[in-house]
């Protein structure tokens, strides 16, 4: 399951970008209002812009199910120790002898009597 969601994940980045570079900026229509011959194209005058913003949105918000779901699958399986823990853990299993926390040093530099 973890595996299937993170190519989809990848998938769905990468046409993310993808959409997100062929669309136009806003003043790129401006050129379309002085019969620069924006009309002709497949999805007319002003389609492309519905249809590529609608699927960019489309595409955001599976990106964002499935990043939620990532995270859920991966906080789910993570287990209640922390890094020390699990490393002091590991290494009592393997015999080896974990030193105790050094007693802080006492400040022992020679006070300057008062005159």
């Amino acid at each position: 399951m973890y595996t299937v969601l993170v190519v989809v994940q990848v998938f769905v980045a990468v046409s993310l970008v993808g959409l997100i570079l062929v669309q136009h900026g806003k003043g790129a229509d401006a050129g379309a209002a002085f019969g620069a011959g924006a009309s002709g194209t497949v999805f007319g005058s002003r389609g492309s812009a519905n249809f590529l913003s609608r699927a960019t949105a489309a595409l955001a918000t599976v990106f964002f199910v499935v990043s939620l779901s990532l995270a859920y699958l991966v906080n789910d399986a993570k287990t209640e120790l922390s890094v020390v823990e699990q490393a002091a853990q590991d290494e009592q299993a393997a015999g080896a002898v974990i030193p105790e926390a050094a007693e802080p040093a006492v400040d022992e530099t020679p006070s300057i009597p008062e005159q």
